[in-house]
């Protein structure tokens, strides 16, 4: 398989491309490095089978030329993180929303299959949990522009469903519930290498809110796994799937177990969501996904326990 990857020099789109790699398969990356790192690609260059491009998903003649040599894409290009979701809005809007347009019409031209990477964070304001993938969504306020991302993300799918429907063309859509692991930084809001961070330097671990807020985190190499393994399912054409562990934790027992786990004397200490991010900020109180349909087709299920999934992180942060 000849697969291309937008965004494959972020934290996610590199292990993909491992992955891939691994597998036997051959892969393009495409990145701006507005958020991924070359970094995080440099040890696959040289690699059989591995090339790369520095450039925006919106050159077009450069998108066309990529997407006429793969087979299938796995479109993770994104604007991601709270923090640049918050501070960017325009850009958030527009990344997300105009790039998927542009993903889509190329591969459409050439009936090649897309795997498209969506969020958690279309369900929104939703108490209805776990999240079902056809449960509905419940979106805050215009004037919030941390919901932004959300309808951002949910055009995205209404738009690859558009496109099964109308030209057939071959789409999968995956919901991604807070994936973890090597290379993800917290430059823009990621809690898990923030708390890392912050307890190996010996600064207060900041938890945002009153910490009560829970969250399911996911070992990357999960994540990467099943993106692969459904690309080749056609059961799988046209739908919506969960990704994500089902283990829920609140964050401030998630900067709890960082501390024990690290052996840090640093405190905790609360942020409020108005200092942290803009006036009115809203969040999430739990995401916790059904993971029922993709269990189903091909058999997931969360390798790594939480447990596991931060000393792994912790290891990567003290080596590095």
């Amino acid at each position: 398989m000849r697969a291309l990857i937008t965004g494959g020099a972020g934290f996610i789109g590199s292990h993909l491309a491992e992955t891939l790699l691994g597998g036997g398969h051959s892969v393009s990356v495409i990145d701006d490095l507005s958020t991924g790192s070359f970094d995080n690609i440099a040890h696959l260059k040289g690699r059989a089978g591995f090339s790369y491009t520095i450039d925006t998903i919106m050159n077009e003649p450069v998108l066309a030329e990529l997407v006429d040599q793969c087979d299938v894409i796995y479109h993770l290009a994104a604007a991601v993180g709270v923090r640049l979701i918050v501070e960017a809005p325009v850009r958030t809007i527009e990344t997300n929303v105009h790039g998927t347009e542009v993903v889509l019409k190329h591969a459409s031209k050439k009936q090649r299959t897309v795997v498209v990477a969506s969020t958690s964070e279309v369900y929104g304001k939703s108490d209805d949990v776990p999240f079902r993938e056809d449960g509905d969504i419940a979106l805050g306020p215009t004037v919030k522009h941390r919901w932004a991302y959300a309808c951002s993300k949910a055009m995205d799918e209404f738009l690859a469903l558009a496109y099964w429907k109308e030209k057939r063309l071959p789409v999968i859509i995956v919901r991604l519930f807070n994936t973890v692991g090597p290379r993800q930084t917290g430059r823009y809001g990621m809690v898990v290498p923030s708390f890392v961070r912050q307890a190996l330097a010996g600064e207060p671990l900041t938890v945002y809110g009153d910490g009560t807020q829970s969250r399911c985190f996911t070992w990357v190499g999960d994540v990467v796994g099943a993106l692969a393994a459904l690309a080749g399912r056609r059961e799988a054409l046209g739908r919506v799937y969960n990704l994500g562990s089902t283990e829920e934790v609140s964050i401030r027992a998630l900067a709890e177990r960082v501390k024990a786990l690290t052996g840090s004397a640093s405190p905790i200490v609360s942020v409020p969501y108005d200092q942290a991010y803009e006036s009115g900020f809203e969040d999430m109180p739990r995401r916790v996904p059904d993971i029922t349909r993709i269990r189903a087709l091909i058999g997931f299920e969360p390798k790594a326990s939480l447990d596991e999934i931060l000393q792994l992180v912790i290891d990567h942060h003290r080596t590095r």
